[in-house]
């Protein structure tokens, strides 16, 4: 069987010590918008696995997918299956896709009963 070009990539990347070159770019923010932007919905369902999470939020009866962070980052600023409920409304600060008919959004912060769970601190 051939060798792929992405494994050789990875193999060379860690060789010289490039991993979180690659980790950075492959979970970037290139396709977001560099403005903030901010969605309030109701929680349809969650996944907080890797490589990062997911939430589905119902806003105005349009599905939104909204990136959470990976699980570490997530347990840091608090967030979990049980917070983030089918059912709970939530507000979401962060970064709308570039893409306009896109409805997805890479989340800084998540605003849950009026608690804020930064995952980014420092980050605007």
């Amino acid at each position: 069987m051939p060798v792929r070009p992405v494994f050789l990539a990875a193999v060379l990347a860690f060789t010289l010590g490039l991993a979180p070159v690659l980790a950075w770019a492959h979970h970037g923010w290139s396709w977001a918008e560099e403005e903030n932007s901010e969605l309030t919905g109701v929680v349809e369902s969650t996944s907080l696995g890797n490589p990062h999470g997911t939430v589905t939020l119902m806003v105005e009866g349009e599905a939104w997918e909204v990136e959470v962070g990976q699980p570490w980052r997530n347990e840091r600023a608090g967030l979990s299956e049980e917070n983030l409920s089918k059912g709970a409304e939530v507000t979401v600060q962060g970064h709308r896709s570039k893409d306009a008919n896109e409805r997805r959004l890479k989340a800084e912060r998540v605003i849950i009963d009026g608690e804020v769970h930064d995952l980014y601190p420092g980050r605007d």
